[in-house]
């Protein structure tokens, strides 16, 4: 059908982006499934993952705009992410002591505890998950999708600047 859509135009872009939706929703069934034993979804667990790292850099704490641009998503996502994990007992949201109209985000002691009993079987888990690619292929998979998404943010801004200067203009 895309073929017959696309004419005599490469349609390999839209190919790649359903392979790419595909393998994404695939990813996020099987970490559901493993992850929900422990009350966790993957885009909570890697909230976790996200603060346990800035806890071994010395980050005893981080804000929530902070965790949006690090994980690339929405402040209204991390927002519910938060809300559902601090529901758990895994975070809590203390005042910042310099600016009082915001707040830090920190693991609490179970928050902790979950991160180190689901890593180790969780990232087991991704890594099965590869071993029909040989060591070099995982290497050039993960350079060309990344290859890829600097392609598409550059895509993204580019479209980003056209609109401000047509506003502008306009």
């Amino acid at each position: 059908m895309i073929k017959a859509l696309a004419g005599d135009a490469d349609a390999t872009g839209v190919e790649l982006r359903s392979a790419i939706r595909m393998i994404a929703n695939q990813y996020d069934a099987v970490e559901d499934e493993s992850l929900g034993q422990a009350g966790l979804s993957g885009p909570r667990w890697t909230l976790l993952l996200r603060l346990s790292g800035e806890e071994l850099r010395g980050n005893t704490g981080v804000s929530p705009t902070y965790l949006s641009k690090c994980l690339r998503v929405s402040k209204n996502t991390v927002s519910s992410l938060l809300n559902g994990l601090e529901e758990q007992g895994l975070v809590e949201r203390v005042l910042d002591a310099e600016d009082r109209r915001s707040f830090q985000i920190h693991l609490t002691p179970t928050g902790r505890t979950a991160v180190r009993q689901t890593a180790p079987e969780h990232i087991a888990l991704l890594n099965r998950a590869l071993s029909r690619l040989s060591p070099d292929e995982r290497k050039q998979l993960a350079d060309l999708l990344t290859r890829l998404y600097s392609g598409l943010t550059e895509e993204a801004g580019a479209r980003a600047a056209r609109s401000n200067v047509i506003e502008s203009v306009g």
